[in-house]
C-alpha cells in the first residue's frame, strides 16, 4: 500500500520537473528568431563598422589541433570573413591553465587560413558562454555582434548575449558535423538551466579588467 501511495507523489514531482524545464527552455529560446540562415541577410543590417563575429571556444587537443566542433566554428567564421559579411573575429575561450590555450589555437588557425592577424582579437578569459558575452560588451566595447557556434548551442548563446545587453544575431556552424552532435543536444538542457540561473541568481565571477574596445 505504501508504494501505491507514493506513486501519485512521484508523478506529481515528475510533472513539476517537466514544467520547470519546459518553462526555462521556452525562456532561453526567446531569441531563436535572431538565428540567421542566410548570411546575405547580414548585408541588410544597419550596423556600424567594424562588424564583429564572436566565436566561442571548445576543446583543443594536446598537440594544439582543434576539436571537430571548434574547427567547424572557425571554418564558418572564415567563410563569413572571406564573403565580407564580418570585418573582425573575436576568439574567446579557456586559458586558465598554462598547458591549455583555446584562444591561441583559434588565433593560429585563423591566420593560417588567410585571415589577416590585424582582424583577429583574442579574449583569453572567455571561460564560459556567460563570461564571453559579458566581456564582449564590457571589455571589448561591442554593442552588436554576430555569434558563431553550432545550431544546438546558438539559442543559449543568443539568450545570454541579448539578456546581458549585447545586441546579437547568430550564424550556425553546422558545416561538417551533421549527425555527430546528438549527445550535445541532450547536454544543452542542463546548460540552459545553468544559463538561466547565471543570469538571475548566480552570475559567474567574471574577469573584466581594463577596457580595450575593438576599433
Amino acid at each position: 500500500m505504501a508504494s501505491r501511495s507514493r506513486f501519485p507523489i512521484l508523478i506529481g514531482l515528475l510533472l513539476l520537473a517537466a514544467l520547470f524545464f519546459g518553462a526555462i527552455h521556452a525562456e532561453v529560446h526567446r531569441y531563436d528568431n535572431r538565428i540567421i540562415g542566410d548570411p546575405d541577410r547580414l548585408d541588410t543590417e544597419d550596423w556600424k563598422r567594424p562588424r564583429v563575429a564572436v566565436v566561442f571556444g571548445a576543446s583543443v587537443f594536446s598537440n594544439g589541433d582543434l576539436s571537430p566542433v571548434l574547427e567547424d566554428r572557425m571554418d564558418t567564421a572564415i567563410e563569413l570573413y572571406r564573403a565580407k559579411k564580418i570585418d573582425r573575429i573575436l576568439v574567446s575561450g579557456d586559458n586558465r591553465h598554462h598547458s591549455y590555450n583555446e584562444p591561441k589555437a583559434m588565433y593560429e588557425y585563423l591566420i593560417t587560413h588567410a585571415v589577416d592577424k590585424r582582424d583577429v582579437v583574442i579574449d583569453y578569459a572567455g571561460r564560459s558562454t556567460y563570461e564571453t558575452c559579458l566581456r564582449a560588451k564590457e571589455v571589448f566595447g561591442l554593442e552588436r555582434t554576430v555569434l558563431v557556434t553550432q545550431g544546438f548551442y546558438l539559442p543559449r548563446a543568443l539568450y545570454l548575449a541579448n539578456e546581458l545587453g549585447l545586441n546579437a544575431v547568430g550564424v550556425a556552424s553546422d558545416i561538417k558535423l551533421k549527425g555527430e552532435v546528438d549527445y550535445q543536444r541532450v547536454r544543452e538542457w542542463a546548460a540552459e538551466v545553468k544559463a538561466y540561473f547565471n543570469l538571475h541568481l548566480s552570475p559567474p565571477d567574471t574577469v573584466l579588467g581594463e577596457r580595450v574596445p575593438i576599433k
